[in-house]
């Protein structure tokens, strides 16, 4: 499971004064080789070494490029017009903290991107020793492979995002949905409010994977992106009532400056309880083993990171229907909704949904 990609703006990090020189080294430097590395499709097309099966991707791809810019009126610009094989699995690592009686995840600044709550590396290892520094800071801490990443459209004059090997062959209905999540970013993006930017992108890319597969896929695709998208949302209904119930022992039991076996216990039960409602929901899908790595390593870093990515997607997919479907219409919503205080504009799109559900 795909649980985040990866949206630091690069030239933030290139421009920032701040002390972790190594930290911005690696990001900057990470970056302009992922850049140099990608090449125009049109090159990878040529070539009589490409392989027909990625040659058949390449196509597929600018196909789906050319149907979000008409259909969904997402940026027509450099990204995805060019391709890169990193000769790995993913392009960075994530990694996020959060202390063990709270799901309020640790966030780190950057200039123009504002506050996140991840840091990502070009290198796992880096990425791990960085985790094993907050977990010596009693943090509870996840490390998590991403397959791309956005640049909001700054490094356009680049050559822009890169369409990846660590992406490229996902089912067509993923890699539309991977596709239109990372191009919604270039389109709205509020500084400090990682909630709002993820929930707008993933209903960015569920809508617009809807699209594409009713009017565009084979009825193969079709059925594998329903079978998919059930455990998606499956799991996801899992994950987030466990959120809930962690939420509610955390509060419950204020002040936590000095936890009793008690919480200890209360905790426990919630994972244990998740983790075999999480077995069962294994077994309906027929042993599907795609969510094991997320649940192997599932704590408080893990559940708070999810949120982002669940929160406030009813809200926008809400707003989207009251403006007649239509995506222009949807965009210049949004963006006069990131006007608002992020509170306000977290209210506004909870408000909508509830309208929505009851209607």
């Amino acid at each position: 499971m795909t649980l985040a990609r990866w949206g630091l703006l690069w030239v933030a990090l290139a421009l920032s004064a701040c002390a972790d020189t190594r930290y911005y080294a690696q990001s900057v430097g990470g970056h302009f080789k992922l850049m140099q590395a990608a090449r125009p499709m049109a090159d990878w097309l040529d070539d009589a070494r490409t392989p027909a099966p990625l040659r058949e991707r390449l196509r597929l791809v600018q196909v789906m490029r050319h149907f979000s810019v008409v259909e969904l009126h997402l940026p027509d610009n450099a990204s995805y017009q060019r391709f890169a094989d990193l000769q790995r699995r993913y392009v960075v690592w994530n990694v996020v903290a959060a202390p063990p009686w709270s799901l309020t995840l640790k966030t780190w600044c950057f200039p123009v991107a504002g506050c996140v709550g991840y840091r990502g590396y070009f290198d796992e290892a880096d990425a791990q020793a960085q985790a094993d520094e907050l977990r010596a800071q009693g943090l509870e801490v996840t490390v998590y492979g991403v397959p791309a990443y956005s640049t909001l459209g700054w490094m356009n004059w680049l050559g822009g995002d890169p369409l990846l090997n660590t992406f490229v062959n996902y089912p067509e209905g993923e890699l539309a949905r991977l596709m239109f999540h990372e191009l919604a970013h270039q389109v709205v993006y509020v500084a400090d409010d990682t909630v709002f930017n993820e929930s707008f992108a993933t209903a960015v890319e569920r809508l617009g994977a809807e699209h594409w597969l009713a009017t565009r896929a084979t009825p193969e695709a079709r059925q594998a992106y329903l079978a998919s998208d059930l455990r998606r949302q499956q799991f996801r209904a899992l994950t987030r009532a466990t959120r809930q119930q962690l939420a509610r022992i955390y509060e419950e039991n204020k002040p936590l400056s000095h936890v009793n076996p008690a919480h200890i216990a209360m905790k426990n039960e919630a994972m244990r309880i998740f983790r075999n409602n999480y077995a069962a929901l294994k077994q309906s899908w027929g042993g599907y083993s795609g969510y094991d790595p997320w649940v192997a390593q599932a704590n408080n870093a893990a559940f708070g990171a999810q949120a982002a990515y669940d929160e406030l997607v009813p809200g926008f997919e809400a707003l989207f229907v009251q403006q007649g479907r239509d995506w222009l219409r949807f965009y210049d919503a949004v963006r006069q909704l990131a006007q608002h205080p992020a509170q306000e504009r977290a209210g506004l799109l909870k408000q909508w949904a509830l309208e929505q559900h009851l209607g």
